[in-house]
């Protein structure tokens, strides 16, 4: 995870470098002063997101008890995998009630970094460094690339309809495996796919915070971003797997 704060702070840190520039064609001088200190504000957020995730699967991977305890207690580690679903209701409805929507997004933010740690930890640690360069490469250029199309007046709204739709294909053959499991070439190919919807959904979700994004609605940004580089990384991780087995 470590590959993940050091990509925030670098997309931080060239948001920052380019502030002086209008975001996008038609904004006016004010507008966009607003729209960079809330894309600050949001970047922010996640960077602290990928340091507790950061620390809390480093945890999980080097502290073997608490792997042990995850992996051998089938009941709780589902408990971690769907109470980030259930908390993401209170923290869209307490979004902008201070300090609530903090608490509720590090909650959120903890119970997957458990999940993630169970992962890598089970996982050659190899296989998830070459999953951490990756991801970072990735996510660092389509970011650029679609800050840079904005300003160059493109749009990416008409991905919405097509990402949400291969989302619920991904989710529906994910609950199908639970059934009829995959051979390892077939998990190979829908981990690729996944990681396409992603990585599109990072560049749709980037121009959304461009653009489209209320200046209260951080908390809702930095989470949406935080789920398409996490899920990205997964995907990658679960290509790498197969690959190497």
């Amino acid at each position: 995870m470590y590959g993940f704060t050091s990509l925030s702070n670098k997309v931080k840190g060239d948001i920052e470098e380019g502030s002086e520039g209008t975001l996008y064609p038609g904004l006016s001088y004010g507008e966009n002063q607003l729209r960079w200190g809330f894309i600050r504000k949001v970047y922010g957020i996640l960077t602290a997101q990928i340091v507790l995730t950061t620390i809390v699967s480093s945890v999980t991977v080097l502290y073997s008890p608490v792997n042990e305890l995850l992996r051998g207690n089938s009941g709780l580690l589902l408990f971690f995998m769907f109470l980030p679903i259930i908390l993401l209701w209170p923290m869209y409805v307490y979004q902008q009630k201070h300090p609530l929507n903090l608490i509720f997004l590090g909650l959120f933010t903890v119970c997957l970094s458990l999940t993630l740690g169970v992962s890598c930890a089970n996982t050659d640690g190899r296989i998830v460094l070459e999953a951490l360069i990756l991801t970072s490469a990735v996510v660092s250029s389509l970011t650029g690339y679609t800050f840079w199309a904005s300003k160059k007046g493109k749009e990416f709204s008409y991905l919405g309809p097509i990402l949400f739709t291969s989302l619920i294909v991904l989710l529906l053959t994910g609950f199908m495996q639970m059934f009829f499991p995959l051979g390892s070439a077939s998990v190979a190919v829908f981990s690729g796919i996944s990681a396409i919807v992603f990585s599109g959904y990072i560049v749709y979700d980037t121009e959304n915070l461009i653009k489209r994004f209320t200046y209260d609605e951080y908390i809702w940004a930095s989470v949406t971003l935080y789920l398409d580089i996490l899920n990205l990384f997964l995907a990658i991780l679960r290509v790498l797997r197969q690959s190497d087995s």
